[in-house]
């Protein structure tokens, strides 16, 4: 009988609470297995200890590399999110700095990275340039690393996995916003690492995944269990239906007021033209469905509506009836606005606790300066009860599942009462049963008349009550339509 690749025997590990116990597995060489289930159940604190992440565990963990592969004997994890730094190591930013161009040069480009990457691993430059194209990755190459979308830096981490070829490969949401075009490249790639060997882990709770998975499981009350097909992965408990807190009904505006305008918009890097001759009208009591592949300029043009890019005084811009550069500042247009986003998720402050990170709503901030009046401690408690997260309140973000991280995210751009909400891939990282929950939630904001912007990839993975279609592709406008 051969050695396995990864034998784990008798693994205990626990943060505030056992999430490992008495843990088992045994992986053969070339094996391609798809790990499920419930966010917070395990997943990826199992893909760390692995990778040798994290080492403070219980038990034993051996990993056999096959002296007869022509593969690096290494065990790379891709984890869901990319922290990358600038020049000089340092990983502090904040979410405006990707559309300044003061700090243009602050980071490494994408070709930078990549040069980098290949020379430390000594790898044939050549094969990389077979997955750019099929990827939608060729144009990328000059891009600073901090200019890149969720989904593009996503990209990014799979193309230097793809391309180093190591024995074991675990990925962490391997389709965490790809667009559909990238996820059949990416299963295609998966497929053939397969063919040559490498032993893949994919951490996934999606009903897509490649033909070569052979085995699925997930991680119940920290032990293994293997499951027939992700169907049959568990769907986490029934939330008791709530109706939305009394501040929140009601939205309906007495008469139709224009949101956002947008007149000919153009927006540029350098050469490359990410927005061209955009025309765009949300009124209010409208829900908005925003898709695109990556790179057609979705990231670009929500932050044309936050305010947050610079390039939004030249262009002819009119949020909430007022022009855009006409006297207004910044804090006078995001008190309109409720926004959730990947990049906001990876730039906020994981140390504050869940009370205070929805607080922070009240004043569009990362940390909460300001004491709440009483009326707002009253919509605090409110909202806590609403998300189920009364019990996390002085719970740090860093220490909860990501999925309780986005509610409570979501929390705090609604507790302002928001004229407009803006939900950039909001589910990311939940599972099914809370993305469930979260777009029946929005489902019962467009009720009551909640103006929103919703970007999504997945058509599944939608709220039922959108009302209208913008599609952006290469940063035009391609079809404009009623779902």
């Amino acid at each position: 009988m051969s050695t396995p690749i990864i034998h784990i025997s008798n693994l205990n590990f626990q943060y505030d609470k056992p999430i490992l116990n008495h843990f088992n597995w045994e992986i053969s060489s070339g094996e391609c297995w798809m790990l499920g289930g419930l966010s917070g159940s395990g997943k990826t604190t199992l893909a760390k200890i692995i990778s040798g992440e994290i080492k403070n565990f219980e038990g034993k963990v051996e990993v056999n590399f096959n002296e007869n592969l022509n593969l690096k004997r290494k065990v790379l994890y891709v984890s869901n999110w990319f922290q990358f730094t600038n020049l000089e190591g340092d990983r502090n930013f904040y979410y405006q700095q990707r559309y300044n161009q003061f700090a243009k040069n602050d980071t490494l480009t994408v070709f930078a990275e990549l040069n980098h990457f290949g020379k430390e691993e000594n790898l044939d430059f050549g094969i990389l340039k077979s997955y750019l194209e099929p990827f939608g990755f060729e144009n990328f190459k000059n891009q600073q690393l901090i200019e890149l979308s969720s989904g593009e830096h996503k990209k990014l981490q799979l193309l230097k996995a793809l391309w180093l070829k190591p024995q074991i490969l675990i990925i962490d949401q391997p389709y965490t916003g790809l667009d559909t075009k990238s996820r059949h490249f990416l299963n295609h790639a998966f497929d053939n690492l397969n063919q040559e060997n490498v032993t893949l882990i994919l951490i996934n709770n999606d009903d897509e995944y490649p033909e070569s998975v052979q085995y699925f499981v997930e991680i119940e009350n920290g032990k293994l269990i293997h499951r027939n097909s992700p169907k049959d992965f568990s769907k986490g408990e029934e939330r008791i239906p709530k109706s939305l807190p009394f501040f929140l009904q009601d939205n309906r505006e007495n008469e139709q007021e224009s949101l956002i305008k947008l007149e000919n918009i153009n927006i540029s890097y350098g050469e490359k033209q990410v927005l061209r001759n955009i025309d765009w009208e949300v009124n209010s009591g409208e829900q908005w469905l925003l898709q695109g592949h990556n790179g057609s300029g979705k990231s670009t043009l929500l932050s044309l509506l936050n305010g947050d890019h610079p390039q939004a005084y030249a262009n002819e811009i009119y949020l909430f009836g007022q022009k855009r550069g006409s006297g207004e500042s910044i804090w006078d247009i995001k008190e309109k606005i409720g926004m959730i986003s990947p990049e906001l998720h990876w730039y906020f402050d994981m140390n504050a606790n869940v009370g205070q990170t929805i607080a922070s709503g009240f004043f569009d901030s990362m940390l909460l300066y300001q004491k709440l009046s009483f009326s707002q401690q009253q919509q605090l408690e409110q909202m806590l009860h609403f998300f189920d997260l009364k019990d996390d309140k002085n719970k740090k973000l860093n220490t909860l599942p990501l999925g309780k991280q986005r509610l409570a995210l979501l929390a705090r751009t609604l507790i302002k009462k928001p004229k407009l909400l803006i939900l950039d891939e909001p589910c990311q990282g939940m599972d099914n049963k809370q993305t469930q929950y979260f777009n029946q939630v929005i489902d019962d904001l467009a009720d009551q008349g909640q103006s929103l912007i919703y970007v999504g990839h997945f058509e599944s993975q939608l709220p039922k009550k959108l009302s209208h279609k913008l599609v952006l592709e290469n940063g035009t406008t391609r079809i404009k339509e009623m779902i």
